[in-house]
């Protein structure tokens, strides 16, 4: 007993592959139904700023100047130290006062960064905490 399906002639073959693109469409739909309803995660920090403008300042601030030669010289207002311990001496004068001096940094662009950062380093390990670069035009070309 033998079954022929399809007439005697050959007939295309029988196409066996599943439509994926309902599948596709329900589970796009799926996807934008999960945004929509996932919360907004905010990264917000919450502070309690002063209303107001503050007051100005009763006295203009203190400024040394540290300028940093091409060979790691240092100069303190215009005079130059004799090394790190008397840097670190005076420095430990200015983060003792009570209204702490601005700390302005002007180094040379030829300078080690060495000797940059340990002047940095310094500063903020003795408790000075306003420190600033100053002199950038000088790395512009």
């Amino acid at each position: 007993m033998a079954m022929t399906v399809g007439s005697r002639q050959r007939d295309p073959e029988v196409m066996i592959d599943i439509n994926t693109t309902p599948l596709i469409d329900v589970m796009l739909v799926l996807i934008i139904m999960l945004i929509i309803t996932i919360p907004i995660q905010t990264h917000a920090v919450k502070l309690n700023m002063p209303a107001g403008t503050p007051p100005p300042p009763i006295t203009p601030p203190q400024v040394i100047t540290i300028d940093i030669d091409f060979d790691g010289t240092l100069i303190w207002n215009g005079e130059t130290l004799s090394g790190r311990p008397e840097l670190e001496a005076r420095l430990r004068g200015a983060a003792a006062s009570a209204d702490q001096p601005e700390l302005h940094l002007r180094p040379n662009k030829l300078v080690k960064y060495r000797s940059v950062a340990m002047v940095m380093a310094s500063a903020q390990r003795l408790g000075l905490t306003k420190i600033g670069m100053v002199g950038q035009e000088q790395f512009i070309r």
